[in-house]
């Protein structure tokens, strides 16, 4: 524990906050000093067990409440949200570091989940099929799971558990959330927020922590599915080690997001969709573009041209500063780890047209700031190419014709988000075709579904069979149960115990 900090960030289970007992800390900084300001404390085997015990106790009485009486509570939850975005917003930027605009930005997206969550009694209504044999009625269910997991990325401290606790709630499950330990404020703000609204103590614990915590969701046999959204190497091994524990897992991971820049583009769009894509939140998002395939020399040549400009002025700096467009990065550790990326495309003889590594803010000199870079006549061979750095760094990549470029999209390992900017229908058609890409975008270039549709990529974006909100949500979070009856109708009949052509029996 760092001795100048006195402020601990605990847990919160069974509706109120709990402090952690194990000893561990980790170090929480403000981005924009570089300097820790709070420490997390990070759970125990034992704590993690006592947490997954107060949902598994909480569950039944949640599960019996009717549909319409537990979005009761998101309804409550969402104007108490509402009401206290400013105060989140800013609690969220202390200590990831991005604007405040981008903060609300992110509440609001998933403000949008917990709207949708309203609505989902509609969708766990079953079908009914009457007379399928003589007598016989058949029908189906949706229930829920019972204690289930999320484990959020520091990202999107706010955005990302709101995609998934509110769903699973409104199904009826208990849901344990273990945030990122680097800023895991937020989740504690959202829980006690959701006690307020009326929700019953246990129905939703926040367990702060690190492995030791995660291992124990994965193997304890209560826990019967696991949400994640994170790096492609802590997915893989989320996933295989839940579902060999039994348990459903969806896990969200990796991206190399690919923007194709026809030669009709509209350059003055695609321009400023490059700036907010790619340098918004520093980067730092898996549906960041990262990657400028450029049809043609002159198509790369016009777009250079209108965009190193805007790239050299982009205004860095502290999250509460007056007219700031992108904030640092998370941690020293981060920044270090962006910059030798940089140095890294310079080594592999990429052309670096603007560098961030220089960039300082004047009373931050110690903050977390990589300024937006851009490379130029990258190939993808280079590591700058084939590695997700999660920063503020853009290549361009440029190819001949489209089949080209496609084939770039088509041939990465990840598959996330892809977007082309054209005006040409015929090819637009068939990029949204063609491209193997979860998440496709046609001059949109970030392509986030809304909350009514489903999120998700392909390839090693992505390992399990459900995405994220939407319908797919509702699926993940609930398994089907189908019943077959018969009554004595006062006709006589014989026992039948053989199946019979037609489908009677």
């Amino acid at each position: 524990m760092n001795a100048a900090v006195s402020e601990i960030v605990g847990h919160y289970v069974g509706g109120r906050p709990v402090a952690g007992v194990s000893n561990r800390f980790g170090d929480i900084y403000n981005p924009a000093t570089g300097k820790v300001v709070r420490t997390v404390a990070l759970a125990s085997a034992d704590e993690a067990r006592a947490a997954i015990a107060n949902a598994s106790q909480a569950f039944p009485d949640w599960a019996q409440m009717p549909p319409a009486r537990r979005v009761q509570v998101l309804y409550r939850y969402r104007e108490l949200l509402i009401k206290n975005i400013d105060e989140m917003a800013a609690l969220l930027s202390s200590e990831h570091g991005k604007t405040v605009d981008d903060a609300k930005g992110s509440i609001t997206r998933g403000l949008e989940v917990v709207e949708f969550a309203c609505g989902i009694p509609q969708m766990l209504k079953g079908e009914f099929s009457e007379g399928v044999a003589n007598g016989v009625d058949s029908w189906s269910m949706r229930q829920p799971l019972g204690v289930v997991a999320g484990i959020t990325p520091f990202n999107f401290p706010a955005m990302v558990p709101m995609w998934m606790f509110p769903v699973a709630i409104a199904c009826g499950n208990t849901f344990i959330l273990k945030p990122s330990e680097r800023d895991p404020s937020c989740a504690g703000f959202m829980a006690r927020l959701m006690t307020e609204a009326g929700l019953p103590d246990g129905v939703l614990n926040v367990v702060n922590g690190d492995k030791e915590a995660v291992d124990v969701l994965l193997s304890d046999p209560t826990v019967q599915a696991v949400s994640f959204v994170g790096s492609t190497t802590v997915g893989e091994y989320i996933y295989q080690t839940g579902c060999a524990h039994g348990k459903r897992v969806q896990a969200l991971c990796g991206a190399k997001n690919h923007m194709v820049v026809m030669p009709d583009a509209d350059m003055g769009q695609v321009v400023d969709a490059i700036m907010g894509a790619a340098y918004g939140s520093a980067g730092e998002r898996c549906m960041a573009i990262s990657v400028i395939v450029a049809v043609g020399d002159d198509t790369a040549d016009r777009m250079m041209e209108q965009l190193v400009p805007r790239i050299e002025t982009l205004k860095v700096g502290a999250y509460d500063q007056e007219g700031v467009e992108m904030g640092p990065v998370i941690t020293p550790d981060a920044r270090d780890r962006i910059k030798g990326y940089i140095d890294r495309g310079v080594e592999e003889g990429a052309e670096l047209v603007v560098d961030g590594r220089g960039v300082a803010v004047p009373g931050y000199e110690s903050g977390c700031f990589v300024g937006a870079t851009i490379f130029d006549q990258v190939t993808p061979q280079m590591d700058i190419y084939r590695d997700e750095i999660f920063g503020p760094v853009l290549s361009v990549v440029r190819v001949s014709s489209y089949e080209e470029a496609l084939k770039l999209v088509n041939d990465h390992e990840y598959g996330n988000g892809t977007a082309i900017f054209t005006r040409d229908g015929d090819a637009a058609r068939d990029f949204g075709h063609r491209a193997q890409i979860g998440m496709v975008g046609v001059n949109v270039p970030i392509p986030v579904p809304l909350a009514f549709h489903s999120f998700g990529g392909w390839k090693r974006s992505l390992f399990g069979d459900h995405y994220m909100h939407g319908p797919e949500g509702v699926r993940f979070y609930t398994r089907m149960k189908t019943v077959t009856s018969r009554w004595p109708s006062g006709i006589k009949e014989g026992a039948v115990f053989n199946f019979k052509a037609g489908g009677e029996h």
